[in-house]
């Protein structure tokens, strides 16, 4: 497939899930936040040669495109997973082995534990008995660690305490833990909770839903208000998921949705241990585990060809998602380079420089005016935690080097 062939799908701009193919065989799948985004990435040599030459080979033999639309970018995480079990495509296969991937886990246990394993754990040697169901495999292992996250806050489970131990445990003190550890559920209505993270983990949204909405009518005529209020939350968090999903892991394109604005700096010494670093607000706050370092491998004493590098190797990384501005130190020349790295991948964000004085202090942003009026003070903070952020590795690379 080439660029001039993607035009002829019109994908939206929404999560879900997409399919390249070969005459109707699923060559690979991938899920996205935003599929018009992801699916565009892949068609810029530059960019894809960064992929590996097996995703570039999968472009190239890939003639037809295909997608599913979720609701949510979970629902998407959890479609993808189950998709690459049933079809297993040869480039998402052959890049991993078995023990590389992720899989979700139940035990099989009076009140079954829900644990994230890798794959030499679960076909080696797990550490206790075999497992009851086995989900998987997951190709993103901090996407699926944060899904977790949310299911429990909607579902909450055990997953390392005592049962029985009449202590409870610190999930307990905060929600995430029905009382397994205190005797506070039976096995019966724990066998519930198991029940519908089951239904969730294959994909079964809609039932579930429909499902949970029945049982609270039911509790609600038999008037266990307190049970009813409980299934009426979980239907509604269900139902809302797009709200709480995955906001710091994935764009949100719907209103009043996350807003990621990511930045970028350059450093260096004469020229010399020039370093690249890129920071990300999430909704107007520093979201610090996404900051990432780039050792600067092609550029020596040249900003406009580091930040290009920067830019590039960020673009490769599409399992990131991608920003609603993209930030940028530098007056026109760092805009112009950016701009135009991204219009050769056809993506359609705008970037903003960042203009300094004599002293290092913003001066002026240049750009889109009207997302500069939007985000005028995230810009502005992006830019100083880049600056500072920047300024921490490239000292700690120069007295590395000294060393």
């Amino acid at each position: 497939m080439t660029l001039e062939d993607l035009k002829k799908y019109k994908l939206p701009d929404g999560p879900g899930v997409y399919f390249f193919k070969r005459r109707g065989r699923i060559l690979y799948i991938g899920k996205a936040a935003s599929l018009r985004d992801r699916v565009r990435s892949y068609f810029s040599l530059d960019l894809v040669n960064g992929r590996g030459s097996a995703i570039v080979a999968m472009v190239a033999e890939a003639n037809s495109l295909a997608y599913r639309r979720t609701d949510s970018v979970l629902e998407a995480l959890i479609l993808e997973a189950n998709l690459i079990k049933r079809h297993r495509p040869p480039f998402n296969v052959d890049q991993k082995d078995n023990t590389s991937w992720n899989y979700i886990v139940i035990t099989k246990e009076d009140f079954p534990r829900m644990l994230i394993v890798r794959g030499r754990e679960l076909f080696q040697n797990f550490g206790f008995r075999k497992p009851e169901y086995v989900y998987g495999p997951f190709p993103h292992g901090g996407q699926l660690q944060e899904a977790i996250k949310m299911i429990r806050r909607i579902f909450p489970f055990r997953d390392k305490c005592t049962s029985g131990s009449g202590k409870p445990c610190f999930n307990r003190q905060i929600g995430l833990c029905p009382g397994v550890c205190t005797g506070e559920i039976s096995e019966g209505e724990y066998a519930q909770i198991i029940r519908n993270i089951r239904d969730l983990l294959l994909g079964n949204f809609k039932g579930l839903k429909r499902r949970l909405a029945r049982e609270m009518k039911a509790a609600a005529k038999r008037e266990d208000f307190e049970h009813a209020e409980m299934l009426r939350r979980q239907v509604s968090a269900l139902e809302h998921v797009r709200d709480v999903s995955l906001i710091k892991d994935e764009k949100l394109v719907s209103a009043g949705g996350g807003t990621r604005i990511e930045a970028f700096d350059i450093a260096h010494t004469a020229g010399k241990e020039t370093v690249g670093v890129m920071t990300v607000l999430d909704n107007g706050e520093p979201y610090k585990t996404a900051y990432r370092k780039f050792n600067v491998r092609t550029a020596t004493n040249d900003d406009i060809a580091a930040l290009k590098e920067v830019l590039s190797r960020r673009l490769n990384h599409s399992e990131w998602p991608l920003p609603r501005v993209f930030v940028v130190d530098g007056g026109k020349a760092q805009l112009r380079a950016a701009a135009g790295l991204l219009k050769d991948v056809g993506l359609m964000i705008p970037v903003v420089g960042v203009v300094k004085n004599e002293f290092h202090k913003p001066e002026r942003l240049i750009g889109d005016s009207r997302t500069i009026h939007a985000y005028e003070r995230d810009i502005l903070l992006a830019n100083a935690e880049a600056h500072r952020f920047g300024i921490m590795f490239h000292r700690a690379r120069r007295r590395k080097a000294m060393i």
